[in-house]
């Protein structure tokens, strides 16, 4: 079975989220199968050491593990349910796995640290940065990655946080990396969150590690922001997939009379949303701040305008499944008259999709690289729920 993982450690059912019908992906990978069979084959996880977790993706390493009472940290709301859910349904007690967002630092000292490389180096900068602390000189980071995630730089970051590193074959295109801890080295502080001033504004735009785009304004976030729609009748605006919340907060200038609410699965970037808000309204504007599964929770004919810039990928994968289950929850959470406002690459064809579902799909805006379309409710169709 597809989902059947076989470790030393036992053998356990897992599974992704979101549920997709006809799953053809795995919820682990040979990163994560080579570095259950190495700590099965060797005395790293000895009874009495403290271990952490950081980053595993649907919880195959905590469920795997979780004899050892682990801690595991992750930035992914997604991750976090899965894993819940991936203990229950292998029968075991949820709180033998402890969770925590990253936006907490875990305390110390850990013994053991096993590490999924992140896709952003920052996230994997200010995580073992944080960490650090909370490691003695008989601590061991242990990283796991397929070799084509696994880049110069990756070795370069746990040598300078952590110290020594020795790496293993690979095997399956995934390897280890073991780094020993160095205590000589005067411990750096995290350079995130980061801070620029938004063009043409005053607004100070300050992002987690973890958010896209953090350095600077991404260019199709720009051209979005330069066609958002003005609607004096909007009583509730959604940011879905807000990342930092530039886009809500633009709505948010042009829509006076609206509540914002900032939605994302992301911890860290919801908190950028929240902090990005509120140094430019404090609390002079009502908004909400929600992590999870997009509007998945949310009631029918909630909001009258949601705004969205789907993200590529979740996890290792990639394609339009994610910006197809936003374009469903967004139909089903519009009232009557509502509009979904989308901005995405050309060659995405989103327009395709957002016609099964909307009864009317409006090119606004559209340049060499991207377009920006609106998809009214009004006279509603099935919406495939």
């Amino acid at each position: 079975m597809e989902n059947l993982l076989e470790t030393p450690q036992g053998r356990f059912k897992l599974q992704r989220l979101p549920r997709r019908t006809r799953e053809l992906l795995r919820a682990w990978d040979a990163a994560d199968e080579y570095l259950l069979q190495h700590l099965a084959e060797t005395a790293e996880l000895s009874d009495g050491r403290r271990l952490l977790i950081v980053n595993d993706a649907f919880g195959a390493l905590a469920v795997a593990l979780h004899a050892y009472h682990p801690l595991a940290v992750s930035d992914s709301w997604l991750s976090q349910a899965a894993t819940r859910l991936n203990l229950v349904e292998n029968g075991l007690l949820e709180d033998s796995v402890q969770l925590s967002s990253s936006l907490e630092t875990p305390q110390g000292p850990f013994d053991r640290i096993l590490v999924k490389v992140p896709k952003t180096l920052a996230l994997l900068e200010d995580q073992l940065t944080r960490l650090r602390p909370q490691m003695t000189g008989t601590s061991r980071v242990i990283t796991a990655g397929m070799v084509k995630g696994l880049t110069p730089k990756v070795w370069e970051l746990l040598e300078r946080l952590i110290g020594p590193t020795t790496t293993s074959r690979a095997r399956k295109k995934a390897r280890l990396i073991f780094a020993n801890v160095d205590s000589g080295p005067e411990i750096p502080l995290s350079p995130y969150p980061v801070e620029y001033r938004l063009e043409g504004t005053d607004y100070l735009i300050s992002n987690h590690a973890n958010v896209f785009s953090r350095d600077s304004l991404d260019i199709g976030t720009r051209f979005f922001l330069q066609h958002l729609p003005t609607r004096p009748d909007a009583r509730d605006i959604v940011d879905l997939g807000c990342g930092n919340g530039l886009v809500g907060l633009i709505a948010a200038e042009k829509n006076p009379q609206a509540m914002i609410h900032f939605v994302d699965e992301s911890y860290m970037a919801v908190d950028s949303a929240q902090r990005n808000f509120r140094n430019a309204f404090g609390t002079s504007r009502k908004a909400s701040f929600r992590v999870g599964d997009g509007l998945s929770d949310s009631n029918r004919d909630t909001c009258d305008l949601v705004l969205c810039n789907p993200p590529f990928h979740l996890h290792s994968a990639v394609g339009d499944q994610i910006a197809l289950r936003m374009f469903r929850q967004s139909h089903r959470a519009l009232r009557k008259g509502g509009e979904l406002w989308v901005i995405g690459n050309r060659h995405l064809g989103y327009h395709v999709s957002l016609k099964r579902l909307f009864a009317s799909v409006e090119l606004v805006a559209s340049n060499r690289k991207f377009v920006v379309l609106r998809a009214g409710k009004q006279g509603l169709r099935a919406s495939n729920n």
